[in-house]
């Protein structure tokens, strides 16, 4: 049975347009092309565009994800090795949920921007930081194996205290943020010089190392959903703030 490229958008959700692209780049050819121009799909082709969505759900680029089923002709075990993933992957965003979860239950009903987090390290549970270690290496080679240093001596309490004076200087921005308070009133310059402090412990960023950590807080979106827990709109505050501090108190 054949089915048209409106019939596979419909039923798959992903819109003739990309479907056409799918097979521009030749990630996803049609089974045939009819007399009228129109692309038809069969099962085989259906099957392609399942693994197609299921390695993008994964986090794969195109190119990575035609690599991926390309490797693997037999397409069950291509299937069931995806399904092993998935399982991981479930496990792993049900721990992060769980974390959101018990975030949400502890601030409702508190007033915004005056809580005390009980335990500011559940904020983080679930997250898999060693997952930025190899990215880290590779960009700050030096800053790397120096933090690294640095964070072998801590014991589990230094690294309990640690997360705790994260969260509340993260809460403490978010108040300034809230309160409308310029990025370079003195006060929020203060606040960020904790910040600096805190990061000299592992290294010492100059003014443009520290403007780029702060965008970096922004743009990537791992670092920006840390903050984005704290208060929306909490990471381009901060990174704004790490702007005015590196101008007003660093040099290059």
């Amino acid at each position: 049975m054949s089915w048209s490229i409106a019939q596979v958008a419909r039923m798959s959700g992903v819109t003739a347009r990309t479907l056409r692209h799918y097979d521009d780049v030749g990630l996803l050819k049609p089974d045939h092309v009819g007399a009228n121009g129109y692309r038809y799909y069969e099962e085989a082709q259906l099957l392609r565009l399942q693994q197609i969505l299921v390695l993008r759900e994964l986090g794969l680029g195109l190119p990575d994800i035609a690599a991926a089923i390309d490797s693997e002709p037999d397409t069950l075990a291509a299937l069931r090795r995806q399904y092993a993933r998935l399982l991981v992957e479930r496990d792993r965003l049900s721990r992060v949920a769980e974390t959101v979860r018990r975030t949400i239950a502890e601030l409702e009903g508190r007033p915004q921007m005056s809580v005390q987090i009980n335990r500011p390290e559940n904020l983080f549970e679930g997250f898999d930081n060693s997952q930025y270690d190899d990215e880290a290496r590779e960009r700050w080679p030096e800053e790397f194996e120096r933090s690294q240093a640095v964070y072998a001596t801590m014991t589990e309490a230094d690294i309990e205290r640690w997360q705790r004076e994260t969260t509340a200087a993260m809460i403490r921005m978010a108040e300034f943020m809230a309160a409308g308070t310029p990025v370079d009133d003195p006060a929020v310059l203060d606040e960020t010089h904790k910040h600096y402090q805190g990061l000299c412990v592992f290294w010492t960023p100059n003014r443009n190392a520290y403007r780029c950590l702060g965008k970096m807080y922004v743009d990537d979106e791992r670092f920006k959903a840390n903050y984005e827990k704290i208060a929306e709109g909490l990471a381009e505050y901060q990174a704004t703030a790490m702007a005015a501090y590196a101008d007003a108190r660093l040099t290059d």
